[in-house]
């Protein structure tokens, strides 16, 4: 069977600019983005292409910054996507290499981000689990001093974006992705949850606040209704552009509210 052509539009570097810039991407902003290249359509130049076209919209004041996630980074015993014999458990521990800012890859975000944490220049965070990476002249300042101990907390970039006046654009990513909603969590009780990952002396144990998406979906439809939020495509994918101290700020009362949690310690599953 010969290979059907590919589905469209076509998308380039000029078109995904113009579009950005149509949807209200502003030179010299800051810009969180989460994306998903496969719901653009058939992109000319594939990953590059999109960074090059973000760049562009941001023009040489902005700066880009993505999430660049290593959540694999863990204990093997909470792994599901595949799991692994419990067997090889202890091995894994003693051997998985420790985080490294400039080697160790993304997980689970997507082509994009791992191409902006591979561009010339770029900077990022230094968390084991949830980095960020960035392009631009506030780079450095938005990634340095992440706390390894703070996933998505005051001593995150997200709260160093929240300060810059930062937007956030989901470009055909969903609220669920949305990862500034997680700096709301650090501001209203909270589970504490003990985790293991590879350090740079072994094996260690942290603590840290109990993390979760759910209801992500809702909050972010809650969001829209009640909040001025830039609409739009580009390319195919249906995109979002807010700013993110607002997001914040509203997910901090809605959490409170819809999705209340204990603040006591919880564990993994064994």
């Amino acid at each position: 069977m010969p290979t059907p052509p590919p589905t469209g539009p076509l998308v380039t570097r000029g078109t995904l600019a113009g579009a950005l810039r149509r949807l209200g991407v502003r030179p010299g902003e800051i810009l969180l983005a989460h994306s998903s290249l496969k719901s653009l359509g058939w992109v000319c130049g594939g990953p590059v292409a999109v960074v090059r076209g973000l760049l562009d919209a941001l023009g040489p004041d902005g700066t880009l910054v993505v999430p660049a996630h290593s959540g694999d980074l863990c204990d093997p015993a909470l792994w599901g996507d595949p799991p692994v014999p419990e067997e090889w458990w202890d091995a894994i521990r003693a051997t998985m290499p420790a985080y490294d800012p400039p080697t160790t890859p993304t997980r689970g975000v997507g082509v994009v981000p791992e191409t902006v944490r591979t561009w010339p220049g770029a900077h990022r965070s230094a968390h084991p689990q949830t980095s960020f990476a960035a392009i631009g002249p506030r780079a450095r300042e938005i990634t340095d001093a992440h706390a390894t101990d703070c996933r998505l907390g005051e001593r995150s970039p997200l709260a160093r974006l929240e300060a810059a006046g930062a937007r956030v654009l989901l470009l055909g990513a969903g609220y669920d992705a949305c990862t500034c909603f997680h700096l709301a969590e650090y501001r209203i009780p909270a589970p504490r949850v003990r985790e293991g990952r590879p350090g740079p002396h072994g094996w260690e144990t942290v603590t840290e606040v109990s993390i979760t998406s759910e209801r992500f979906d809702e909050l972010g439809h809650d969001f829209e209704r009640d909040r001025p939020v830039a609409r739009g495509k580009v390319g195919a994918a249906d995109a979002r552009l807010l700013p993110l101290a607002d997001a914040v700020a509203y997910a901090e009362h809605w959490l409170a509210l819809h999705r209340p949690r204990e603040e006591d310690f919880t564990h993994p599953p064994a």
